[in-house]
């Protein structure tokens, strides 16, 4: 399978990921919402506010890996610097939420989070990281001696 391939499915796989974290925090919501109870003083509102607040900040930022992924799988070009940064944190992301499912959802929440974690390991080692351009002589670089031709 072709690098372009792995990176449009990876932007596919990360927009239904951000898709379905703002529902599950939605429903979280909703039930935290319904039971009335506080935490240790905590409002229940502030609760609500804080769970739809959480789930925002990771549909958007599952959203924006995703939109890199896709313009990876578009332009077929090594991301720069802030795109690479943002997919290795959702690798990392990925990894540590596959630590926790174990334990606290199972092992099929497991395989379905190492599996988008392979995806984006897959796509970053593809791509691997962008070349600086060397310069030429006639871009008004000096040459490798650092004298000037006669």
């Amino acid at each position: 399978m072709g690098r372009r391939t792995v990176a449009m499915v990876t932007a596919g796989v990360l927009l239904m990921e951000a898709v379905g974290a703002v529902a599950i925090h939605g429903v979280l919501a909703v039930v935290v919402e319904g039971q009335n109870m506080s935490l240790d003083g905590l409002a229940p509102d502030t609760m609500v506010t804080a769970t739809w607040a959480a789930g925002a900040a990771l549909g958007v930022f599952l959203g924006a890996c995703a939109l890199v992924a896709l313009r990876l799988g578009v332009r077929d070009r090594a991301p720069g610097r802030f795109a690479h940064a943002l997919l290795v944190c959702a690798a990392v992301l990925h990894g540590v939420l596959g630590a926790l499912a174990v334990g606290l959802v199972g092992w099929s929440a497991f395989v379905l989070l190492m599996a988008v974690l392979a995806l984006l390991v897959w796509v970053l080692v593809s791509y691997g990281r962008r070349q600086p351009q060397a310069c030429t002589p006639a871009d008004g670089a000096l040459p490798s001696s650092g004298v000037a031709p006669a």
